[in-house]
């Protein structure tokens, strides 16, 4: 059986994505896999916010805690998608990275997890963005070995 990754986030560009995965994998009798990433300076932004309120019971953030929360973000969005009976299963696999790591990790967990295809989304960067924090898409389809759909805001 195939298997394709999608690096989602809670976006409606993110779920035209998964809309596109979902048909592929309905095509190719496939199941997915919904990679969701947390930058560590959201990880870190979150901790702190929650670390200056002092009253409030559970105010220690871990890295479980984000991943839950990414997960539930991850899941809302595909239950947009998919509804609550569909056809197409899929497993939702949380990762934390830096944004230049991100290609990276798109790329491990696609191995990881067996899967010969990567759906992204493509983003519009200045030369200057994709200087400095590189090109995620072009990163994946130059090193992943298998299918690569980019899917453009």
């Amino acid at each position: 059986m195939d298997r394709g990754l999608v690096l989602i986030e809670n976006t409606d560009s993110h779920a035209d994505l998964l809309r596109e995965a979902r048909e592929h994998a309905l095509g190719a009798d496939a199941d997915l896999v919904l990679l969701v990433t947390l930058t560590e300076d959201e990880f870190e932004e979150t901790q702190e916010v929650l670390d200056t309120i002092g009253d409030v019971e559970h105010t220690s953030y871990t890295e479980q805690d984000a991943f839950q929360g990414a997960m539930n973000d991850a899941e809302e969005v595909a239950r947009e998608v998919f509804g609550t009976d569909d056809e197409v299963s899929y497993d939702i696999v949380p990762r934390i990275a830096s944004e230049k790591e991100r290609a990276e990790t798109v790329i491990e967990v696609a191995e990881e997890e067996g899967a010969d295809h990567v759906f992204i989304l493509g983003r519009n960067r200045s030369p200057t963005g994709k200087a400095l924090f590189g090109d995620l898409a072009q990163y994946v389809i130059l090193n992943f070995d298998g299918y690569v759909t980019l899917h453009t805001e």
